[in-house]
């Protein structure tokens, strides 16, 4: 596992070399907030990280439901029972495995990881807006139905999950990065990712920080030229 400090925010990524699969820890005054629960080995390292940052870990935060994102989150409520677990409405129902869509929404099937044996279900509900602790939920729609950003408002620094990928080449989840071309096979509407990269770059973020691919600060002139790409491919479709 790969730690990167920056600010109030600790980037853990497993197997950085390969597959590089993050995920967070945002410092508190007194607690640090875990975004994320990476891949099903990860718990003890993610508990080792928080020890050595000597704070206790006391909410969980999930972008989505997808299994390189909720991976070692049974392993990890067991162990800390009474740290509740917030998600989206909207994803809480991809945690029990059900990819039915509502009506409202693009006729486009949910692809990815989606759990099947997962037993933790979600203790808190986010909607967009919501604030947790330094922290503001921001709906951001597209890799799933679902998908949540997390933005801290100390340090503009944006935990934007699966919205965007670094890895391969900065990109809006959806568009296909030949040297990582995972999130964009995992991803379930990209005019709907579109639209919600539009959003994100609204909040001018400080710091972007993905689910795979490393941290990039400053990151204006990426997010806006991935836009500009993304809306260009979906033209030729």
């Amino acid at each position: 596992m790969r730690i990167i400090h920056e600010a109030y925010l600790y980037q853990l990524t497993f197997l950085p070399g390969f597959f590089p699969v993050n995920c967070y820890l945002v410092e508190e005054s007194d607690s640090l907030t875990l975004v994320d629960a990476a891949l099903p080995y990860s718990a003890k390292k993610i508990l080792q990280a928080a020890k050595k940052i000597n704070k206790p870990i006391t909410r969980i935060l999930l972008t989505h439901a997808h299994d390189d994102h909720v991976g070692a989150l049974d392993k990890i409520k067991l162990l800390l029972p009474n740290v509740p677990v917030h998600i989206s409405s909207r994803d809480a129902r991809l945690m029990g495995g059900d990819t039915t869509l509502d009506p409202n929404e693009p006729n486009t099937p949910i692809r990815g990881g989606v759990p099947k044996n997962l037993k933790t279900r979600a203790d808190i509900l986010l909607q967009d807006g919501d604030q947790i602790g330094s922290l503001i939920a921001i709906a951001a729609p597209g890799h799933t139905p679902g998908s949540m950003a997390f933005f801290d408002t100390r340090t503009n620094t944006l935990i934007a999950g699966d919205a965007f990928q670094t890895r391969g080449g900065m990109a809006v989840t959806g568009q296909l990065q030949p040297l990582f071309p995972f999130p964009a096979m995992a991803t379930w509407n990209k005019e709907v990712a579109l639209q919600s990269a539009h959003k994100l770059l609204d909040y001018n973020p400080s710091l972007l920080a993905v689910g795979h691919g490393k941290m990039i600060k400053r990151p204006e002139k990426a997010i806006n030229n991935a836009i500009i790409k993304a809306r260009l491919n979906l033209k030729h479709i």
